[in-house]
């Protein structure tokens, strides 16, 4: 009778660091980890022993000198006495407000025109083929000096506005379409927090009241989701969702006491007063990105849509469901498994395309940061490394979070 043992195991040696396959991928990690920080190391240490070597430092105590220059676009307060540092939080929240905007309307130009490049009718879906040809074979800087030059150049002065004798009034009463830009009512705040006229923490109460109404939604639409498996007929949760959305936010913005501020062609011989105005640089920037990177998202809809079987599309007209349904309830779900992936990159391009706002005069950080800040202080290192940080910062978040949410709507297999 024999008995069975196990093999003895074979001693590690180094040269099985090469030549045996369970540790030879280790090792050329190790050695490209240390190559590459062998040669971050010596970069930077050439970079201290030339700046020093001229009699120059690394150091970021500029940011706390007097900016000395204004900005007309900003979402907080700001004056050419306020610091460098805040010049460039002014122009990182209006990187930010054009990234934002730009990506919401870039892709609903990018969902409409991919869906309709798909339609059944020749003329609409040759029409979205020129939008998706033209504007993506064009560079996005052109497209923004072209909707500037029209914005500047084809709406009316302001003095169209003003007086008594003005020879146009204000759309509906409320808006002002200028070649300066387009002047709307401005919310504010009359209680809450901070003085008349509102502060952030008012603002961050709204949007803390609409991410809590977000999740809220979530949770009737899952247990909505739950019954359905369990009984076969899903509630009607339309009703409860509008009320979760609207009553809070109501009751919110009547606490706060919210008010309007008008656009008033009256309190002025030479320029609107009151109200927001949204700049002309704003607006160009805002809608050639738009429009740009829209092409694009509308061929990564129309490819995610031809992704799906067209047995699914067959299937679900065999139910009953008109072709309406069927894309928002049927195609569209399973296709962004498709379109996700690719749409993070078009969010990453919308951020970084921001930055050529300076071409129309736009201050976003490039702008002040990389731009006035730099040429005043000289501190080309320090304001480039900072603007590095921030768009590497931004991109991560993007990216992160568009990679969270196509987790989540990921198939999941049984």
């Amino acid at each position: 009778m024999s008995t069975m043992t196990d093999p003895p195991k074979a001693d590690f040696r180094l040269s099985m660091l090469i030549n045996d396959t369970r540790y030879r991928s280790l090792t050329f990690q190790v050695i490209a980890a240390v190559a590459i920080a062998l040669s971050i190391w010596y970069l930077g240490n050439n970079l201290i022993q030339n700046l020093r070597a001229a009699g120059l430092n690394i150091s970021y105590s500029f940011l706390g000198d007097p900016a000395g220059y204004d900005i007309n676009q900003r979402l907080i307060e700001y004056d050419s006495q306020s610091s460098h540092a805040r010049a460039a939080i002014v122009g990182i929240l209006n990187t930010l407000l054009v990234a934002v905007l730009a990506c919401i309307t870039a892709t609903f130009f990018g969902v409409f025109a991919g869906v309709l490049r798909l339609s059944n009718n020749w003329l609409v879906s040759k029409l979205m083929a020129i939008y998706v040809e033209i504007f993506r074979n064009i560079p996005v800087l052109i497209w923004i000096l072209i909707i500037f030059f029209i914005v500047t150049a084809a709406m009316p002065a302001p003095r169209a506005y003003l007086g008594e004798q003005a020879e146009r009034d204000l759309v509906l009463g409320l808006f002002a379409f200028t070649n300066r830009g387009i002047y709307v009512p401005s919310p504010f705040f009359t209680n809450g927090f901070g003085a008349e006229g509102g502060s952030a923490v008012n603002w961050l109460v709204v949007i803390a009241v609409l991410i809590l109404s977000h999740f809220a939604t979530r949770f009737v639409n899952k247990n909505a989701q739950i019954k359905q498996e369990q009984t076969g007929n899903r509630p009607n949760t339309l009703l409860l969702n509008g009320l979760i959305w609207l009553v809070p936010l109501v009751a919110v913005l009547f606490i706060l006491g919210l008010s309007w501020d008008f656009p008033d062609p009256l309190a002025n011989r030479f320029n609107l007063r009151g109200g927001l105005q949204i700049g002309a640089p704003l607006i160009a920037l805002w809608f050639a990105l738009s429009i740009y990177t829209g092409a694009f998202i509308a061929e990564n809809v129309r490819a995610g849509i031809q992704a799906i079987n067209k047995g699914q599309t067959e299937a679900a007209a065999a139910l009953g469901l008109r072709q309406g349904r069927i894309m928002n309830l049927v195609i569209l779900p399973q296709a962004l498994r498709v379109i996700i992936p690719p749409l993070i990159s078009q969010y990453l391009n919308i951020t970084k395309n921001s930055s050529l706002a300076i071409a129309v005069g736009y201050a976003d950080i490039t702008a002040t940061l990389g731009g006035i800040t730099l040429n005043q202080t000289g501190r080309a290192i320090e304001c480039v490394l900072l603007m590095m940080l921030f768009y590497l910062t931004a991109s991560l978040l993007i990216s992160t979070g568009m990679n969270i949410y196509n987790a989540s709507v990921k198939l999941k297999e049984r």
